[in-house]
């Protein structure tokens, strides 16, 4: 019996979330192989870049408390500008500035991984709960970080995880201070 759901590109929407979905798990729990996936995955550009998204969103939800509308508004374009300047960033310094004699990256690669290593951002919608919404966006931040240092490893194909440390911490340095000046 043929399919009868909708279809994208001749592929039940299903399969397509449940594919996403589970790339997120991955992600989140800081699968590199998962990361080595979607560097190779072209495909997986649109399902990276509405895990962005999604993770901005959490973050508006979640500031939405701090501010109702225009905290949700400002929440979710800072956290999009943000991971963008920062993604921009890491390509930069990651592959011109510090790159291993191994790099051999574009930046659809880094595009793809950076992006499901938004996945634990979804966490921040639980700052909507009073008297937590510190305590969860530092905890989404920090796990952020850590899927970011692996995604940049992986696609940047780096031996060594100090140097995406490196790498990471400095984007995210130039880019808090960029949002800042803003």
């Amino acid at each position: 019996m043929p399919y009868k759901g909708s279809l994208f590109c001749g592929i039940p929407w299903e399969l397509i979330m449940n594919s996403m979905v589970n790339r997120m798990i991955r992600a989140a729990k800081l699968d590199a192989q998962l990361y080595e996936e979607v560097e190779a995955d072209k495909g997986t550009l649109g399902q990276a870049m509405c895990v962005v998204v999604l993770a901005s969103i959490a973050a508006g939800v979640g500031s939405g408390g701090l501010g109702g509308f225009s905290g949700f508004f400002i929440g979710t374009i800072g956290a999009l500008i943000s991971w963008f300047i920062w993604a921009a960033l890491t390509y930069f310094i990651g592959t011109k500035i510090l790159p291993e004699p191994t790099t051999r990256a574009d930046i659809g690669e880094l595009l793809r991984t950076t992006g499901f290593s938004s996945s634990p951002g979804l966490i921040r919608i639980l700052g909507l709960i009073p008297g937590v919404t510190n305590i969860v966006f530092l905890a989404a931040s920090v796990w952020m970080l850590a899927a970011m240092i692996i995604a940049v490893r992986q696609a940047l194909d780096y031996q060594s995880t100090f140097r995406a440390v490196g790498v990471c911490v400095i984007g995210w340095i130039v880019q808090i201070s960029v949002l800042l000046l803003l």
